[in-house]
Order: structure tokens, then sequence, then C-alpha cells
């Protein structure tokens, strides 16, 4: 798995949720950096910040799923960590496999993280509004 966020302790504490026997973290600081490490091959997930320096996580999952549509680059799993709910539009947008909202707690991440590597998708209900009931004003 690779994280990648420019802040140490935002990649701290993702490490310290995930990180056991099977499951081995390789840490980035910057879009470019994550992208040149998936291009080396042997990456099966990346969790990435929404917000990064120069680029962000919208901007490396969209040009990860631009060169794996041309056959440059083997899919890979990506989950994106967003700051706000009004973020989920953009995240789906670029192909996230799954975001998860902040502040993190461990049982999410880990769920999300299975489901990626499962191949499906996660989509975090954190901060999610309540539906009216038909009928309810």
């Amino acid at each position: 798995m690779l994280i990648a966020a420019d802040l140490a302790s935002l990649r701290a504490e993702v490490r310290t949720m995930v990180e056991g026997p099977e499951m081995t973290c390789e840490e980035v600081s910057s879009g470019p950096d994550a992208l040149e490490r998936v291009r080396r091959g042997g990456v099966d997930v990346v969790v990435c910040d929404l917000q990064m320096g120069t680029m962000g996580g919208l901007a490396v999952c969209s040009e990860l799923r631009n060169e794996e549509s041309y056959g440059a680059l083997e899919p890979v799993g990506f989950l994106l960590l967003l700051d706000r709910r009004p973020d989920v539009f953009l995240a789906q947008r670029v192909g996230v496999d799954g975001y998860v909202i902040k502040p993190l707690d461990a049982l999410r991440v880990r769920r999300a993280l299975r489901a990626v590597l499962a191949d499906e998708t996660y989509e975090d209900r954190f901060l999610q509004p309540a539906t009216l009931r038909a009928g309810t004003p």
C-alpha cells in the first residue's frame, strides 16, 4: 500500500491504522512522487489525501486512470481521503474506488481498504445527511 500525503502526521496516522503482518506501507509526500512510485509497479492500492501541494488526490487519481485507460499502467486501487462531504462529487468524477471523510477512524479506513483490495467500491457514510421519509415535511 502507498500512502500519499504531504503531512507526515497524516501519513503516520494512516500507517498506524492499517499496517500489520498482511499489510505493508510505503509513504510519499507529493502527488508527483505518488505517480512515480506507482509507475515503478508493485503497488496494489494508493491511499491519497485530497489536498497536497500542487498535485492533490484528484489530480493523482485522474492521471493514474488516464494511464490505465490506454494500458500504460496496471490498474491500481485508489482510496481518497476527503476533507468534507461536498468533495464526494469530485471524488466520484475522477474514478476513485473509495473515499473516507476526515476525521479518520481506524474502523472506516480498514473497511475501505478491504473493499478496495477486493475490487469493490467503498462509499463512506460519515456525515451523510439523513434522508426524509416520504410524506414528512
